[in-house]
């Protein structure tokens, strides 16, 4: 089985989830246990389930996970956009970070469609998916 910190979209998701606690940590002190909370719980729930996936049995519980981390996405774009217009972040972090959570949907959405399309050469196919390094 592959490990998932060699998947891209578990890297850029870590990388998100590294960024959103940074971007955070100039919240109003009134927000830690609010919305610094909440986008830190996301951002690192969209990472954990792609781990978690990928350390259960077979393509069909790891889709489900790919699944819950695209909920969490679209949870934590929710709250960044909200954290913008609280003026917690400037319309440029938003930017930036959106880009982000974008792009990671998008990965995750394309690793779920790569699973469910049906393979037959099983897990030597499974290894050479678009979403792992080489």
């Amino acid at each position: 089985m592959q490990d998932f910190k060699e998947l891209k979209v578990w890297q850029k998701a870590h990388q998100l989830a590294l960024d959103a606690y940074q971007m955070t940590s100039r919240f109003p002190r009134e927000e830690m246990f609010g919305l610094t909370s909440q986008i830190r719980r996301a951002a690192v729930s969209i990472a954990a389930n792609i781990a978690e996936g990928r350390g259960r049995g077979g393509d069909g519980d790891f889709k489900r996970f790919l699944q819950i981390a695209q909920g969490s996405a679209a949870e934590l774009d929710y709250e960044l956009l909200l954290a913008r217009e609280l003026h917690y972040i400037t319309p440029e972090q938003h930017a930036g970070i959106q880009s982000q959570v974008e792009e990671v949907g998008r990965m995750l959405n394309r690793f779920i469609q790569t699973l469910a399309t049906p393979n037959s050469s099983g897990a030597q196919e499974r290894s050479q998916r678009p979403m792992a390094n080489s």
